[in-house]
């Protein structure tokens, strides 16, 4: 996998369960500092 996002930060809100979630985990997998 290739890491698209490396060093880039993502802030998701409603990422407790549906569709921010979802966002949540493709954006930490693809290389982003996640903040939830």
């Amino acid at each position: 996998m290739t890491q698209e996002l490396a060093g880039r930060v993502a802030i998701v809100t409603g990422a407790s369960n549906g569709l921010g979630r979802g966002i949540a985990q493709a954006m930490a997998a693809a290389g982003a500092k996640t903040i939830v």
